[in-house]
């Protein structure tokens, strides 16, 4: 993922992707202000900066209405809703999507996205896009815990911190693991931190984790948010780091919380852009990825402290302004971060979804 980047986008690509970028931005964005809408999915204001990039992609491309469904969708919501909308251009069939990155390939084989590529292509990794431009990556994060510290004396440091009798009734997921994404990434982690390889073997072992922690009575089956971690229902809550970040900027010390990356199990995980095949404004969608890849809407991202996708290349640009490299996690928490393939990701996707009843048997809602 963080190697090599495609020195060139050849006319004969562009050509061959009939959603291929082919007109100017001027004439895209006449085009999409034409179509007067963009609709999105699964996009909550506090993930990730979004509340900004939205804001951002209105004041740069005024008379197009950002038409917002559903705010706490997961991945595999916003791949029905495009199924359920198929002969509905009416504004609840999703234009664009924001999704796990085992769900762009998905998506991609059932027909569901088309490509478009961006002008800034050429400075995505090779190995966080589709080469045919149906999907592409867009940001990353570590799995974190974040602790209400109102509540919880000493936070746990590893997810083998997490079995301890102190943390009785406190741990949560930020999802529902048979269908989110992120929950199911964190089991992922937790299978890292005991040892196993990443893909099955690593969401068995975290299987295994969690089963062990709903039996000694640690795990709450309550999706963990902001909220909920205030109110002590979740105290404890496993989540991106960038979510937990923005979690505690919104909490502002009511309670005051902390924020780990554990020292045993440091999981990377990447989420993907795409389009809709059936997108009822495709002009909109495709001015929308290209603001989303510029380099205002990659710091948008930084600024929600996600690490975009095209990180390494504003950084060799010295387009990251230094007040926002402050804000983030000390880099040394992310050293041992691990970017597992995306045949891994799918493995481990699998038998967490297909495992986690039988294993586990805590319904998470």
């Amino acid at each position: 993922m963080k190697n090599g980047f495609m020195a060139t986008v050849s006319m004969i690509a562009l050509v061959a992707a009939p959603m291929a970028q082919a007109q100017s931005i001027d004439e895209l964005y006449a085009a999409a202000k034409a179509e007067g809408m963009l609709t999105t999915i699964a996009l909550p204001h506090d993930w990730c900066g979004y509340g900004g990039v939205i804001d951002g992609f209105k004041k740069k491309y005024p008379g197009i209405e950002v038409n917002e469904l559903n705010p706490d969708a997961g991945s595999a919501d916003e791949l029905e809703a495009i199924r359920a909308n198929k002969d509905n251009k009416g504004p609840q069939a999703p234009d664009v999507i924001d999704v796990g990155l085992a769900f762009g390939p998905a998506a991609k084989d059932e027909g569901l996205i088309q490509p478009y590529k961006v002008s800034t292509w050429d400075t995505i990794p090779d190995g966080a896009k589709d080469a045919e431009g149906f999907w592409y990556g867009d940001y990353y994060g570590v799995m974190s815990f974040i602790v209400n510290k109102d509540l919880v004396d000493n936070s746990p440091m590893s997810f083998a911190d997490l079995l301890k009798p102190e943390y009785a009734g406190s741990v949560a997921l930020a999802g529902d693991p048979r269908a989110s994404n992120q929950a199911i990434l964190a089991v992922l982690a937790a299978g890292l931190a005991k040892g196993a390889e990443p893909g099955k073997p690593a969401a068995e072992a975290g299987l295994e984790f969690f089963a062990e922690l709903n039996k000694a009575g640690n795990f709450v089956p309550v999706i963990g948010k902001a909220g909920t971690l205030a109110q002590g229902t979740t105290p404890i809550t496993i989540k991106w780091d960038y979510n937990a970040l923005a979690d505690r900027d919104t909490l502002n010390g009511n309670p005051p919380v902390d924020v780990i990356v554990p020292s045993d199990g440091v999981l990377a995980g990447v989420y993907v852009q795409a389009i809709s095949a059936y997108a009822p404004h495709p002009n909109a969608a495709k001015l929308w990825m290209e603001y989303l890849y510029s380099d205002e809407g990659q710091l948008g991202w930084l600024a929600g402290y996600c690490h975009p996708i095209r990180f390494n290349d504003l950084a060799k640009k010295g387009a990251i302004p230094q007040e926002m490299m402050d804000k983030l996690p000390p880099a040394e928490g992310y050293e041992k971060a691990v970017f597992p393939t995306l045949d891994q990701v799918n493995a481990n996707k699998e038998a967490v979804v297909g495992g986690w009843d039988s294993v586990v048997g805590a319904n998470v809602q």
